[in-house]
């Protein structure tokens, strides 16, 4: 059972390709602070003013450890922060200008926060794209310009160096943000066509084929039971092109909407017998032994009361095992197979039923003698709205992991292989009950 049927809503999976890039930053930050403070200590004697460059090394050493997981995660980096360790950066690099000899500067002698500065650039890239990445490398870049006070290679070379980085990094993290709203969309679009084709299955099990029989039952016995026919007859279309996504036929004044007279559709639009029995099952939304997904289940137990006259019935000697909700939807998409052999392979014909149990899936095949299926026949049916296949055996299956095949061949009869893979249950979790 889901978690809204408890009362309690479920755990949502927060997907971001952001937060590795949040924890390299935090890395690099820590590694070339260690790195700065060695520079520092290498350079101690050669300072003019070694005390200032201390006292920056040791701000900077407790800015760090109190803000240090700041660059963990999106939340915690803030603008304000952005702006601050920025300003620790530029500010470091002019600090240089009081600590350190001229002579020392034009030789390329690195600046205070040395390369620990672009760890405040690269912040801004990720935070908020190439636009941010820009104006912060451009501080970055006019600290130095000021503290170099030439243009020179290495000057230039430094500056364009960190713009370009952060610059590109800055848009790879906007087309990754892009990227995985695009995702999320998909797999919500996808988690609620998944939901639809569920209920539209359901509804093809029960409703519509109890109002093909209304329809049926009420043009037979005439007077006011064919109006009611009439009219349950157009309720049947309505509902078929509501699941199969299209937009009701409007109706003309005094005539009925055609009505498809097949319990399961395979494409034709003609008259054929229709089965109580199944519409009855539908009806009263016959129920699988109650269990949760996880729990095993002999796909045998469910699978066995279709033997009779003309259903031969073949199983392993041992069980054969599946979680409870699986085996409910794959019991349910031989009951709608085994419904189409009634309704389209005609009363006389005979329907097979054998059951495999594979070390990684369960296959179950449904084969009859009737005539077989017209090539192109399930796809036309698909599009005329009858969703009998689409819906209650390729959609279950779908669900559950697995496939559903058709071999047929005209005037030798149709076969259906429905495969399960081990372990498999409905998306979701367990639905309760399940159609057969």
């Amino acid at each position: 059972m889901t978690a809204r049927r408890h009362g309690k809503h479920p755990k949502v999976v927060r997907m971001s390709v952001e937060l590795p890039l949040w924890r390299a930053l935090t890395g690099y930050r820590v590694l070339t602070l260690v790195y700065t403070l060695c520079l520092v200590a290498l350079s101690y004697r050669k300072y003019e003013h070694p005390l200032v460059a201390v006292g920056y090394m040791g701000a900077l050493t407790v800015w760090m450890a109190l803000t240090w997981r700041r660059t963990t995660s999106p939340e915690r980096c803030t603008r304000h922060f952005l702006i601050a360790d920025l300003g620790f950066a530029v500010g470091g690099i002019l600090l240089t200008l009081l600590v350190d000899s001229r002579a020392r500067i034009m030789d390329g002698a690195p600046t205070l926060p040395s390369i620990w500065a672009a760890g405040a650039v690269l912040g801004f890239a990720i935070k908020g794209g190439w636009r941010w990445a820009a104006v912060a490398s451009s501080a970055v870049a006019v600290a130095n310009l000021v503290v170099r006070q030439e243009l020179a290679r290495d000057t230039i070379h430094n500056v364009v160096l960190v713009w370009v980085a952060s610059v590109a990094i800055g848009y790879v993290v906007e087309v990754a943000r892009a990227s995985e709203r695009t995702l999320a969309r998909a797999l919500q679009i996808d988690a609620a066509t998944r939901e639809r084709e569920r209920l539209a299955r359901d509804i093809h099990d029960s409703v519509l084929q109890v109002l093909a029989m209304v329809q049926r039952r009420g043009a037979a016995i005439g007077g006011e039971a064919a109006e009611l026919g009439r009219m349950a007859g157009e309720q049947e279309v309505a509902l078929r092109t509501l699941v199969s996504g299209g937009l009701v036929p409007p109706a003309r004044p005094g005539t009925a909407r055609p009505v498809p007279h097949e319990a399961d559709g395979d494409g034709e639009a003609r008259s054929v017998p229709y089965d109580e029995g199944a519409a009855g099952r539908a009806a009263a939304s016959g129920s699988v032994p109650s269990a949760a997904a996880g729990e095993p289940c002999d796909v045998r137990a469910l699978l066995a009361p279709h033997a009779g006259a003309g259903v031969t019935f073949s199983e392993p000697g041992a069980p054969v095992v599946l979680p409870a909700a699986a085996a409910a939807e794959l019991a349910a998409a031989v009951s709608a197979a085994l419904d189409n052999v009634r309704v389209h392979a005609g009363a006389g014909a005979h329907a097979w039923i054998l059951v495999e149990d594979e070390p990684h899936a369960v296959i179950v095949t449904v084969r009859d003698d009737g005539p077989g299926i017209p090539e192109g026949r399930l796809a036309d049916a698909e599009r005329e709205g009858r969703l009998g296949v689409a819906l209650s055996i390729r959609g279950r299956l779908r669900d559950l992991g697995g496939s559903a095949e058709w071999v047929s061949v005209p005037g030798q009869g149709a076969e259906v292989e429905l495969t399960v893979p081990k372990g498999a249950a409905p998306e979701g979790g367990k639905r309760g009950k399940a159609t057969a």
